[in-house]
């Protein structure tokens, strides 16, 4: 077993004054060749823009890319003529495919909206653009792992372009539980929501992320006052 671990401190950061964001993995001005990827795992932005403003009109292609808010309201649009609002609850996903170009920005006037944006490098290429959305069912994460994203349509989760699965648990203090792994020759990284855990004896705290690879199963204690955790399997290779 190999276990990566990446601080809250260690991750790259930018404040533009309307975005102030943390980067997992390099991205835009942040670049570090040893954090550029975690298997087909590429982005993990944790973003916070600022009331009323918003990332204009962008294109992507050939990348899986889920958005999961935290707080607040966060508008979409897009070319392929979605026009939609994700809250805190929701997972959305777009697969880039051929192209596909889309605005995203703070719906509220009087606060911030706080975020996840995912990138995962997809199985295939240059499929037909999709657009996802769904509430996930927030009694299913209790004490247990519930999965919000695979390989394929799911009830209760959303899907994309790769042999992925994306899990939300939250557990209660000094719960014990274990996260048995999907598919051989994958590995997970998690990333701390709320609270605190120890995973394989690494003390993880808030937005913390650890990354585990040659594991079937993995053995984790949520801390004292209980985590909240998002587990994101995806192929190394």
């Amino acid at each position: 077993m190999k276990i990566i671990h990446h601080s809250a401190a260690s991750r790259g950061h930018a404040n533009h004054g309307w975005l102030n964001t943390h980067h997992s993995f390099s991205f835009a001005g942040y670049y570090d060749p040893d954090r550029t990827n975690f298997g087909a795992l590429r982005v993990l932005n944790d973003d916070e823009v600022a009331a009323g403003r918003g990332f204009g009109a962008h294109s992507h292609d050939n990348m899986e890319i889920i958005s999961i808010p935290l707080e607040g309201d966060l508008e979409h649009q897009d070319n392929m003529g979605n026009t939609t609002v994700i809250r805190a609850g929701d997972i959305q996903v777009m697969s880039a495919g051929t192209g596909v170009v889309h605005s995203e920005k703070n719906r509220n006037r009087d606060r911030d909206v706080k975020f996840l944006q995912i990138w995962v490098i997809p199985n295939r290429r240059d499929v037909r653009p999709r657009y996802e959305q769904i509430t996930m069912d927030s009694q299913r994460e209790a004490n247990a792992w519930n999965r919000v994203l695979g390989p394929e349509p799911g009830e209760g989760a959303v899907w994309i372009h790769q042999d992925a699965y994306f899990s939300i648990g939250r557990f209660a203090s000094d719960t014990a539980t274990t996260y048995s792994l999907n598919r051989p020759g994958h590995g997970v990284y998690f990333f701390i929501l709320e609270g605190s855990a120890t995973v394989e004896g690494q003390d993880v705290g808030h937005r913390d992320g650890l990354g585990i690879i040659d594991a079937t199963t993995i053995k984790l204690t949520a801390g004292p006052a209980g985590v909240r955790i998002l587990a994101m399997e995806v192929p190394m290779k």
